[in-house]
């Protein structure tokens, strides 16, 4: 049970990670370069739905935070409820 806990916590620390580094890339390169692409084929499918249920908030985006915020909560909800087993 362990390994799985070690597991989930690694891979919610990797997908903050990437958004994270999207986030930080949108602001620094061409929104056509590949590692933006790349990047944005990974986060944008998590992101998409948070956009269309969030207000417009002029120009600041807050899916990415929403994302983050949710990603932890999910990550504790499952480390959680797989510790106690």
């Amino acid at each position: 049970m362990s390994l799985i806990i070690t597991l989930i916590s690694v891979i919610s620390r990797f997908l903050v990670l990437i958004i994270i580094v999207d986030i930080v890339l949108h602001y620094f390169m061409a929104p056509y370069h590949p590692v933006r692409e790349a990047l944005d084929r990974i986060v944008e499918p998590m992101l998409s739905p948070i956009r269309q249920r969030m207000p417009r908030t002029g120009m600041m985006d807050f899916s990415p935070l929403v994302l983050i915020i949710l990603i932890q909560i999910l990550t504790t909800l499952l480390v959680g409820l797989l510790s106690s087993f």
